[in-house]
This record gives C-alpha cells, structure tokens and sequence, in this order.
C-alpha cells in the first residue's frame, strides 16, 4: 500500500518566491513569510491565507484567501489583492 502526504507549507516559500518575483523573509518554520510590509500566514490546517499588514507596531489582517489544491494559485489571489489594496 502507497500512502500520499501532501503538504502545502511545504512548497509554500519557494512558491512565494515564484509569484511575488522576491525572495521572502521566513518568520514562522515555512507558515508564514514576510515580502515587503505584509506577513503572508497559512492557518487552519493550511486551508487558510492571511495577508498581514505589519507597517506599524500592531498587525492588521487586510484579507484571507482560501487554499485549495494549488498553494500558487491562492498566492497569485493574494498579490492580485494586494495590488488592488494601493
């Protein structure tokens, strides 16, 4: 018997890498990563996204972008929110 794992976070920094154009700052193991002034988090299981606003001393969730099968298609999502927030 075969037995598949599949984890998102796994991919998740080099991922990010790739959508963004830059190499992420890793805080949290590879859940969560900082590009420019936003923390991008996987929560709940890696089901869940969460761009951070972290500009002043407090966080600021700005939007939560739902993780499916494809971890790079959440984060293209994400940018096109964040590019869209400006």
């Amino acid at each position: 018997m075969t037995m598949r794992f599949e984890d998102p976070a796994a991919e998740f920094v080099l991922a990010v890498e790739r959508v963004f154009g830059a190499s992420p700052r890793v805080l949290d193991g590879s859940r969560a990563v900082q590009v420019g002034d936003v923390k991008l988090q996987l929560e709940a299981g890696e089901r869940e996204l969460w761009l951070i606003e972290t500009t002043g001393p407090l966080e600021h969730r700005l939007a939560m972008v739902e993780v499916g099968e494809d971890i790079e298609a959440a984060l293209q999502e994400a940018k096109e929110r964040l590019n869209g927030r400006g």
